[in-house]
């Protein structure tokens, strides 16, 4: 059963809403959507997803999500809406709900609206007073998605005898966290030779020169292509990114990359979900029948989640410095995906499920897990 809070203002044409799928301990937390088009089932959905993620990552706080529904653009209008938005959802903000970044929402639009609400992050988590303010520590911690989708892959990829040969990498979406899956991985010895932003894929088969790759990446993700080295292959087609041989594909960008359209194009062995729901249902079995295995978004595009959760439910060490924080914080996210893909890819060997089904078995199991170790009514 889920919670519905709708909030509706003709005057303003403020509409927006707030889905809690699951309370722990009387907490849950989950990011806040906004876009023209943003739906109460879109967000039900994510909200859900949210519930599972968090489980299989081992924390003791229950899934949300919210939903704006909102297309201006960035200027005072839409500060306005954020405003009224966060003193509208100050009672839940101070009731134990907490509220992050999502698709349309920036660290900065969080912010306006934690303002208007009143709600200090710094001080409302269970590890008490943090060591540097709650900006700070999201921008030292800003590429921890990435990394966590790079600890999953190597993970993976060890787990499933990949050769160091056969570690080439395609990344669709080239934004926070495509850009640090391609440092992230090449950090570890993967090769990336596609990656694909709005304007098409650029691709190399001995490997893309990262540094000027990046120099040449603006702040949406979008890669100028009049900078760029030449002997790299320039493809426009929308969908390029698909036809390259790359062992590994990551899925860094929107929803539903890969449906039953094209998922017959798929070449890499191993998926990777950066981004949530890249991979329609029907796209992840008919990927499972080629052998393709897909790594899940609730498994390992948890980063942001993680350190969120890890700090409200008071996980986080309570005296430590900014620097020792931010690396255990880190390290424990890394320790986490890490141990899902492995338990994950054993559940899926044992029981002919694929990757998807067998994490929302696992997560499903270490939920009924976290509620035994509690009193019921504390539930």
């Amino acid at each position: 059963m889920q919670i519905r809070v709708f909030i509706d203002n003709e005057e303003t044409d403020l509409h927006a809403f707030v889905i809690v799928d699951s309370l722990f301990q009387g907490r849950a937390m989950g990011g806040t959507r906004m876009t023209a088009g943003v739906t109460p089932d879109e967000v039900a959905g994510l909200a859900h997803k949210m519930t599972l993620k968090l489980a299989l990552a081992g924390l003791g706080i229950g899934g949300a999500k919210a939903g704006i529904t909102c297309g201006l653009p960035l200027g005072p209008e839409r500060d306005r809406h954020l405003a009224e938005f966060g003193r509208a959802v100050a009672p839940l903000l101070h009731g134990g709900l907490y509220l992050g970044g999502d698709q349309g929402i920036s660290h900065r639009d969080r912010d306006v609206f934690f303002e208007s609400a009143g709600f200090d992050a710094t001080t409302s988590t269970s590890s008490g007073q943090l060591p540097c303010s709650w900006p700070e520590l999201w921008r030292r911690c800003s590429d921890v998605t990435g990394f966590g989708v790079c600890e999953g892959i190597e993970e993976a990829a060890d787990v499933m005898a990949l050769r160091q040969d056969c570690r080439t990498v395609a990344i669709q979406g080239f934004g926070c966290v495509g850009n640090a899956v391609a440092t992230g991985l090449t950090a570890r010895g993967f090769r990336v030779v596609a990656v694909a932003d709005r304007e098409g894929t650029v691709s190399c088969a001995a490997g893309l020169p990262l540094p000027e790759l990046l120099a040449a990446t603006d702040a949406s993700g979008t890669i100028d292509r009049s900078k760029l080295p030449e002997g790299l292959t320039l493809d426009p087609l929308p969908e390029a990114w698909l036809d390259v041989d790359a062992d590994i594909l990551v899925l860094a960008a929107g929803g539903d990359a890969i449906t039953e359209t094209n998922a017959h194009r798929v070449k890499a062995r191993l998926v990777a979900e950066g981004g949530n729901c890249t991979c329609t249902p029907t796209a992840q079995r008919l990927m499972n029948e080629r052998g393709i295995k897909v790594l899940p978004d609730i498994v390992v595009n948890v980063g942001g989640a993680a350190v969120t959760g890890l700090l409200l439910t008071g996980e986080a060490p309570a005296d430590a410095d900014t620097d020792t924080l931010v690396g255990w914080l880190y390290s424990e996210v890394g320790h986490r995906i890490r141990r899902s893909v492995v338990d994950l890819l054993e559940l899926a060997d044992e029981s002919g499920l694929q990757l998807m089904d067998a994490a929302e078995q696992l997560a499903t199991r270490r939920l009924g897990e976290r509620t035994a170790r509690v009193e019921p009514a504390l539930v």
